[in-house]
């Protein structure tokens, strides 16, 4: 970071529901936004033009909503689909990039969707047990009582 701070720096900027610091390079500030990763941020910021060496606060407002446009619309600015989280979505069928309080909406419904047709994930998440084919036998017991009630 330079000694002088320019006379337009935000301390804070707001994309996305989502309070971004300033000072981080804009790269790692935007991770900062759920749904989106060092390497989908690097690839917006190389579509918008915007050097990745700049601080988050220094970005003037259009730039700003160049970005926030670029990652509204990824495919429009040809990011390919295999960059985006949401591919082929269940419900329309469409490839997208889910990001902020979109990405909650849409793992919940997914959960929901889960326990609904009673999908063996979907009973897992029910019961509260890991899903991915991990062994519970002896981890993961905290928060759980373990071991035999004596009687008296």
């Amino acid at each position: 970071m330079s000694l002088l701070v320019p006379e337009k720096f935000q301390h804070i900027l707001r994309l996305f529901n989502t309070n971004i610091d300033g000072n981080i390079c804009i790269l790692y500030a935007m991770t900062s936004i759920k749904g989106i990763g060092r390497r989908y941020a690097h690839a917006v910021l190389r579509k918008a033009d915007i050097d990745i060496r700049k601080r988050a606060g220094e970005l003037s407002e259009e730039e700003v909503q160049q970005v926030v446009t670029i990652m509204s619309n990824p495919r429009q600015y040809k990011i390919p689909d295999w960059y985006l989280n949401r591919q082929r979505d269940i419900k329309d069928g469409k490839t997208s990039q889910v990001i902020a309080n979109g990405l909650d909406n849409k793992m919940r419904e997914d959960m929901e969707r889960m326990k609904k047709i009673r999908l063996h994930r979907g009973l897992r998440h029910y019961w509260g047990l890991r899903t991915r084919g991990q062994h519970t036998k002896t981890t993961g017991r905290r928060g759980r009582t373990v071991g035999v009630s004596k009687k008296k």
